[in-house]
């Protein structure tokens, strides 16, 4: 049998929640085969990150050429990458195999509040990386970075969106849960604005929430899905997984990824 396959080029969290590990779970549980190029080793938990160990830019290389040459990946999420030589090479990469349906998720702070991204490479992810994604998915946070604009409300995120597209040739789904609004994210495109309304969700344990959306829509990018398509699915998948209510951790825990994993190999012991 035949199966869509999709890519993540991020950073490994130890403790299970975010990076390498949700986005593996995310691809697998939206129905494409998982591959992986890791960019930093990081000793982390629910309560913050206490070490990160970066992938030299040759093993980096070597990763992404042996997914390449062999299983070529229907789409690829770019996550968690620290240091501009790391971002130099991805982008030539991507740009050596015409990589297609490329999700950039500008990860630069961990929900726990750890900084994961070097001030620099901010601006080789933006020169190199953005003008290569079909999206970009800030929070509201990384968005004030990216747009050099103070979000306060709904104008302001529309304001925000429209410069990061403006400024890099992408498309912007700029992510309002994380503290602006209820939960209500804004999809920028060349053509329009789509708003995607949700409900926010009374769950403390969020962290890998921006991994699990950006896996969640390069997976059903992978698929065939239109963009808005993806985002819609995957907000409905992020909101099923955060109503699951899984409580691990002594900090923002992680959600539950395999909420709706069924079948004799998930059963617990009667």
């Amino acid at each position: 049998m035949k199966m869509k396959t999709a890519l993540t080029v991020a950073g490994s969290d130890s403790s299970g929640g975010a990076g390498i590990q949700a986005d593996i779970k995310t691809m697998t549980m939206n129905g494409v085969f998982a591959m992986s190029a890791i960019t930093a080793l990081t000793a982390q938990n629910t309560t913050g990150v206490t070490a990160i160990m970066e992938s030299t830019e040759e093993f980096l290389k070597q990763q992404l050429d042996a997914v390449f040459e062999d299983i070529y990946p229907d789409a690829v999420k770019i996550g968690m990458v620290s240091s501009s030589g790391l971002i130099e090479v991805i982008a030539e990469r991507l740009n050596f195999y015409g990589a297609k349906n490329i999700v950039v998720d500008p990860v630069m702070v961990a929900t726990s509040g750890s900084s994961l991204m070097k001030t620099e490479a901010v601006d080789t992810m933006t020169e190199r990386l953005f003008p290569l994604a079909t999206l970009v998915t800030p929070n509201i946070v990384e968005a004030e970075v990216l747009s050099g604009i103070k979000i306060k409300d709904k104008d302001d995120m529309e304001r925000a969106a429209k410069k990061i597209k403006d400024c890099y040739g992408c498309g912007v789904l700029l992510k309002g849960g994380h503290s602006v609004n209820d939960a209500n994210d804004l999809l920028c495109t060349e053509n329009e604005m789509t708003w995607f309304y949700g409900k926010r969700i009374d769950n403390p344990n969020t962290h890998g929430t921006g991994c699990t959306m950006s896996s969640a829509i390069a997976s059903n990018l992978a698929k065939g899905y239109s963009l808005k398509e993806s985002v819609e699915r995957a907000k409905d998948y992020i909101s099923s997984a955060l109503s699951a209510m899984l409580d691990l951790g002594r900090g923002s825990g992680p959600m539950n990824h395999a909420f709706d994993l069924q079948g004799k190999f998930a059963e617990e012991v009667m």
